[in-house]
């Protein structure tokens, strides 16, 4: 990652020829790292020399959701506010644009690469391809596999988030008995899993008092059951999940996913789900299907939307998921390599955000660094 003086002003006199600077406006729950997050503000580039200047560049897999727009947002916003020069390339959901971005940055001699990732496998050539020019890499918002020689992953904590958004829902509900459906992301994603179980840990956690070791064990078991057999109860709990749908993420596809379980299942007193926008499809099922009283209930996300209908009492809580509170930790963590000398190699494999529940007791406290 450190560069000659000669090799510096190369590579600088490279990128001003082409490409103009600056752009458009996964992980265990214990290994937790937490930064002090401001509010995001509009910045103004802070002046530097042509000799000293820092160049980064940001792979985003996609801006076709407020929170990839607003992370890009806030890379751009805080790694400028550093007098660094930000290029961002978006591969719009493409796995080969995306590998094509990332040589395309390795190329332009970028000081260190921000990506958000589209698949935890096909990036790792293009990470370990950065590494072996010298060219250090965070991952930010999704997990990669582990042979990616990386500097760290910034996220959220998807699990303790799900757990602690659970555990509000477990003090809400008491000894009433939770009927839910669950609106997943897509099969297979870790993220998705991980917001899944939390949900499941801290609802069985709360409503048993069971330990939370023991707790994420049973989590762990109730989500491989309703897998493999689209139901589970815990009976302890008095929990249960009576279907299971795949919302893409999206609110179209989540009022998809949730019309047909809701056909099926009229009687429900939850909706769970591992993100805002599937939730918002939800809700619109709900009210088309007449349906009233249902607790809406996110694993995580925080978009702005969730945290006003929070305030009128219509959604229950969702987990903080901040692109701000993501971007700032990850920006910082570059400062610290780029700028204060310290040992990409001394990161953990992932550095996350704090986690919290957001509900109606605190939403004002989290409402700015929504999206």
């Amino acid at each position: 990652m450190k560069k000659s003086l000669v090799s510096s002003l190369l590579v600088m006199v490279m990128i001003a020829s082409l490409v103009g600077c600056g752009s458009k406006s996964e992980s265990s729950g214990s290994d937790t790292t937490t930064g002090t997050t401001t509010a995001p503000t509009e910045t103004v580039a802070s002046d530097a020399s042509s000799s000293d200047q820092i160049n980064v560049g940001f792979a985003i897999k996609t801006q076709d959701s407020p929170y990839f727009v607003a992370l890009v947002d806030a890379v751009n916003k805080y790694a400028t506010a550093e007098g660094w020069k930000v290029t961002v390339l978006d591969a719009n959901g493409d796995t080969t644009k995306e590998a094509e971005n990332m040589e395309t940055l390795i190329s332009l001699g970028m000081d260190l690469i921000f990506l958000d990732c589209i698949d935890p496998s096909a990036c790792v050539p293009s990470i370990n391809a950065a590494a072996a020019a010298g060219i250090g890499v965070i991952n930010i918002d999704s997990g990669v596999d582990e042979d990616a020689d990386n500097i760290t992953t910034v996220y959220s904590n998807n699990k303790q988030n799900g757990r602690l958004v659970g555990m509000e829902y477990a003090k809400k509900m008491g000894d009433a008995p939770i009927k839910a459906i669950v609106l997943s992301g897509v099969k297979g994603n870790i993220a998705g899993q991980e917001r899944r179980e939390g949900l499941f840990c801290g609802i069985i956690e709360g409503k048993t008092g069971m330990s939370e070791e023991d707790a994420w064990k049973a989590a762990a078991a109730f989500n491989e059951d309703l897998t493999s057999k689209g139901k589970v109860t815990n009976e302890e709990a008095n929990f249960s999940v009576v279907g299971q749908g795949w919302g893409n993420w999206t609110e179209e596809d989540g009022l998809t996913a949730a019309e047909d379980l809701i056909t099926a299942n009229q009687d429900i007193t939850t909706v769970l789900g591992e993100n805002d926008q599937m939730l918002f499809g939800a809700m619109t099922a709900l009210d088309n299907a007449g349906i009233t009283g249902v607790d809406i209930v996110a694993a995580a996300d925080g978009a702005k939307a969730a945290y006003d209908l929070i305030k009128e009492g219509t959604y229950f809580s969702t987990g903080e998921n901040s692109p701000y509170k993501v971007a700032q930790l990850g920006v910082q963590i570059a400062k610290d390599i780029l700028v204060n000398g310290k040992d990409p190699k001394s990161y953990d494999a992932v550095t996350m955000t704090e986690a919290a529940a957001v509900t109606a007791d605190n939403v004002d406290e989290h409402y700015d660094f929504g999206f």
